[in-house]
């Protein structure tokens, strides 16, 4: 009996774990993708602080 609680113990324990690595790795690529997303935000708006051609 003590065997069967630990067995399913164990697996509620792993099952755990994968999901907690999964939810991970899916937190990191969407921080990643922000991080990109304002790093492009900031060049396109230095570039346009600076006109193409003088204005007179």
């Amino acid at each position: 009996m003590f065997s069967i609680i630990l067995t399913w113990v164990g697996s509620i324990l792993g099952l755990a774990l994968l999901v907690a690595m999964a939810v991970g790795a899916f937190v990191v690529d969407f921080d990643d993708a922000r991080g990109d997303r304002r790093r492009k935000k900031q060049q396109v708006t230095e570039s346009k602080s600076t006109p193409a051609a003088p204005l007179s």
